[in-house]
């Protein structure tokens, strides 16, 4: 029963949180898969045959993997979405809700604001010295009307460490 146990815990311990030995043009999608461990989705790239394997590690990792996997089942790439310099991407009146999922990845929450007719999307953004939060605001057409990028009202600061 110890073996066992000890044997889920090395297995679990093995799983690589942002990818980290996998190789682009050489992992496949099951290496992929054995690394960081299933998907929390799967969507359709923007190459016809690709696809994206989504790894948000929210509330608490603040990042949002993106394992890009080509036509032939090889990786193309893994990338952390949830970056300062994405954010200069975003369009408001533009971008639609399917692009910004496309981009940034699942959102950590989402929550209704019938009285604005907005659909709020939140993603938490590691930064330094302070956490930062990015809320995405969707009108029923489904197209970004506002975002906001601040400091992540929820987040203290301990002398030293930063909890969340």
């Amino acid at each position: 029963m110890r073996l066992r146990l000890a044997l889920v815990l090395l297995v679990a311990g093995c799983a690589s949180y942002s990818g980290r030995g996998l190789a682009p043009g050489q992992s496949t999608e099951a290496d992929v898969i054995a690394t960081m461990g299933a998907p929390v989705e799967t969507r359709p790239g923007v190459i016809a045959g690709e696809k994206v394997l989504w790894y948000p590690r929210l509330p608490y990792g603040r990042a949002s993997y993106a394992a890009r996997i080509a036509a032939d089942g090889k990786l193309i790439g893994i990338e952390q979405r949830l970056t300062e310099e994405n954010l200069e991407r975003l369009e408001n009146g533009k971008m639609t809700d399917e692009q910004a999922h496309d981009f940034f990845g699942p959102p950590w929450r989402v929550d209704q604001n019938p009285r604005m007719q907005r659909e709020i999307w939140t993603y938490q953004f590691p930064a330094i010295p302070r956490p930062k939060v990015l809320y995405l605001q969707f009108s029923p057409d489904h197209l970004l009307r506002e975002h906001y990028y601040m400091d992540d009202p929820d987040a203290r600061l301990v002398p030293g460490r930063i909890l969340p």
